[in-house]
């Protein structure tokens, strides 16, 4: 089966407050008439394709701190991105942001687009892999004053918290039990692998691409940073080979994102990548996201498989 990253939990439009639902009508100056929800992602908050009175289409999301503390805030760093993203950028227009104390609201420009198709087709990919190019040719250097993905040393340590957890290590397969330290101590050298001086996404994968007729679009930037041009790419490599994509040593091979990568920065982000996926793919499943921990896991496995292909 091919994993579309559903969440399946998102919040209708009748079902946001109403002072919420009253702020965006009065800031759109026009009221919704419908909304049709976009079941992509795993946020638990609402999103979705809203027609306006006066005939006016617009994307808008939405999420509150009971459902969520860290979607709320992922939700306000974007409206410091995307706000800010030139209006070159393949990326929609941010329109309004509000929603007081507790809910964190976004309105966007719509897109007339649509995810592209899974099990991937090669035309496709190969549409979204050259706007992977020219976003990264676009956005460096950074257009946007942000800081570095590296400026927080512990957002990839899956490894390591393996090595310190025999309990949960446990559940490893033989070789990366076997090889825990070797790939902690290569995740740990992450920071100064991703260095550089592009603005990166931080979280690419099929449900956050819009093809557009002939544009490909990229929406949700919470994560993005400044790192090396080639991360995006690689950071998407196993949600494309879980989603019946291309193989990644291939693509790899054959990009020019990829072309003067260091090997060995390449190696340590991809331990970086694959320990954050395994370790997450072990614990709980957070709060409103029950299907998060699936999808983690079914992109560690093709990430690991990389790793191992590249440690030879």
């Amino acid at each position: 089966m091919v994993w579309d990253g559903v969440g399946g939990n998102r919040l209708a439009w009748a079902e946001l407050p109403e002072t919420v639902r009253k702020s965006i009508e009065v800031a759109l100056g026009s009221a919704v008439v419908d909304a049709v929800s976009q079941p992509g992602g795993f946020s638990p908050g609402f999103a979705a394709r809203l027609r306006l009175a006066d005939g006016r289409r617009l994307f808008a999301k939405a999420i509150c701190a009971a459902q969520s503390v860290d979607a709320v805030a992922f939700h306000r760093r974007e409206v410091c991105v995307a706000g800010r993203l030139p209006a070159t950028v393949a990326a929609p227009r941010l329109l309004w942001h509000g929603g007081g104390d507790d809910w964190a609201a976004l309105v966007f420009e719509e897109v007339d687009g649509h995810n592209p198709r899974l099990p991937w087709r090669l035309e496709d990919w190969a549409r979204v892999h050259d706007a992977l190019v020219r976003l990264a040719r676009d956005l460096t250097p950074s257009p946007v004053d942000l800081p570095p993905l590296a400026a927080d040393p512990d957002l990839f340590s899956g490894w390591r918290s393996l090595a310190a957890d025999p309990a949960l290590a446990a559940w490893l397969d033989p070789w990366t039990r076997d090889n825990v330290d070797r790939l902690a101590a290569l995740e740990a050298d992450w920071p100064e692998a991703a260095a550089g001086d592009t603005l990166v996404h931080g979280d690419l994968r099929a449900d956050n691409i819009l093809l557009a007729g002939e544009r490909v679009l990229f929406v949700d930037w919470p994560h993005a940073g400044v790192g090396a041009p080639w991360i995006d790419l690689l950071g998407m490599l196993p949600s494309v080979v879980m989603q019946g994509g291309p193989d990644p040593a291939e693509v790899w091979r054959t990009s020019p994102l990829a072309r003067g990568a260091d090997p060995a920065a390449v190696d340590s982000l991809l331990a970086a990548v694959a320990g954050f996926l395994l370790h997450g793919s072990l614990l709980p499943d957070p709060p409103g996201l029950p299907t998060l921990r699936r999808f983690q896991r079914m992109q560690a496995e093709p990430a690991l498989a990389w790793l191992r292909l590249r440690l030879r």
